[in-house]
């Protein structure tokens, strides 16, 4: 076990990381579009490079800080049994909602963005706009977040099975990542 918990702190550094990426393409996209609206209206000029990498910075922020959302255990949940349940109860729901919803969608997902993805880098495939941008960067991103999804749902995993035999101590509600 303890290598596994070594693997859950490692799936957890690496989200980290990304989700340092995802923060500073935040500020970025928030940046290009008011300078590309002041170009825009104030200057009279306009390209469809600066609409794209603003999807595409877009796209980075939805794809690199979902995992991070899960590793602080802030996503997304209906609260009105979890919320009541006691001791390890919260514990049996995300590992069940983990091995049965997340990892299978995840790794059904990073399984059909892939191909999608190298088809694209094959191909330099353009975007057909004028001044468009090529398009695996942003193609690239749904199997890197879907992957890293996927490795955090194992790490989480490792997390609260860890915690139910004693190897590792969570608050069962709100546990923060691994240090």
């Amino acid at each position: 076990m303890p290598l596994l918990i070594r693997f859950a702190r490692a799936v957890d550094w690496t989200t980290r990381q990304l989700g340092k990426l995802a923060s500073w393409a935040v500020l970025l996209a928030a940046l290009i579009s008011a300078g590309n609206a002041f170009i825009r209206y104030g200057l009279d000029m306009s390209s469809n490079a600066w609409l794209e990498i603003q999807w595409y910075l877009f796209a980075a922020t939805v794809m690199l800080g979902a995992p991070v959302v899960l590793s602080l255990n802030e996503h997304v949940r209906v609260d009105i049994i979890y919320g009541k349940l006691k001791r390890n109860g919260p514990v049996y729901v995300d590992l069940f909602g983990l091995v049965f919803f997340l990892l299978p969608v995840m790794g059904l997902m990073f399984w059909l963005t892939w191909p999608f993805f190298w088809g694209m880098y094959q191909t330099g495939e353009v975007s057909g706009s004028i001044g468009g941008l090529i398009r695996w960067p942003a193609a690239l991103l749904l199997p890197l977040g879907f992957g890293m999804m996927f490795l955090q749902g194992v790490a989480e995993i490792i997390k609260r099975v860890a915690h139910l035999t004693g190897l590792h101590t969570m608050d069962t509600h709100y546990e923060k990542p691994l240090q």
